[in-house]
């Protein structure tokens, strides 16, 4: 099931479990996935900078991936950034294959220019496949590539298959703001955007019109209540969320 634009909540972003020896943890990959869908998150994604991903190789990344898939209750996504297409199609492919709702697409730290954002996304949508539904990885702070409003909003209108974007920028109140600008004068499609960052920000965030959190945290159920709440105007209730 692919994430629908108008998705709110929180998708959490699940470590990587593993033994002293390096191997994959695979009962702790159990529990911890049967923890998150207790906390009632709207979604879990797994392989991105916290699931420690540039440390496994494709057969570890899809077996990890495919026991989340198959134990979680609620949609996953699946980061597959790759430093080559042919490695990101094949692990997309993969996770696809076996249920994931979309993959997520960080930019390589190579790209410097907006044409060459743009570009990118562009070449890497047609390499996964135009159905496979993406979600845009903005995290300027560890990728050093600085996504402006106008470039989320190019890569959202080429590409039909983008469906979300992960909001890691700092700061980026204004960003979100003039995202939704964009769509309220029709020059940009609704997509969902869900901010990381640990939720330090996320009650303003949303107030901004974001959609909820895609972060780490230990306390995902708080988090839930922390988007419930802004997204209801209950600002005072926060404190004690």
């Amino acid at each position: 099931m692919s994430p629908s634009p108008d998705v709110q909540g929180v998708f959490v972003i699940a470590p990587t479990p593993f033994h002293e020896d390096g191997r994959v943890d695979e009962s702790s990959t159990d529990r911890m996935t049967d923890f998150f869908v207790e906390c009632d998150v709207t979604g879990i994604t797994v392989l991105g900078q916290m699931g420690e991903a540039p440390k496994l190789e494709h057969e570890e990344a899809l077996a990890i991936a495919t026991r989340v898939i198959r134990r979680a209750s609620v949609p996953v996504i699946v980061g597959v950034s790759s430093a080559g297409f042919a490695a990101m199609r094949t692990l997309s492919r993969a996770v696809m294959d076996a249920g994931a709702s979309a993959v997520m697409i960080a930019p390589p730290p190579s790209l410097r220019t907006d044409d060459q954002i743009v570009t990118y996304y562009r070449q890497a949508a047609e390499a996964i496949g135009t159905d496979v539904p993406f979600v845009i990885q903005d995290f300027p702070l560890t990728f050093s590539v600085v996504m402006a409003p106008a470039v989320i909003r190019r890569i959202v209108m080429e590409n039909a298959s983008c469906t979300m974007l992960k909001h890691e920028d700092w700061p980026g109140l204004d960003k979100i703001s003039t995202l939704r600008a964009f769509e309220r004068d029709g020059s940009m499609r609704h997509v969902s955007i869900f901010c990381g960052n640990g939720g330090i920000f996320l009650d303003f965030e949303v107030e901004r019109g974001a959609d909820g959190a895609m972060t780490g945290y230990c306390f995902p159920d708080m988090l839930c209540d922390v988007v419930r709440l802004s997204a209801a105007g209950e600002r005072a209730a926060i404190a004690g969320a």
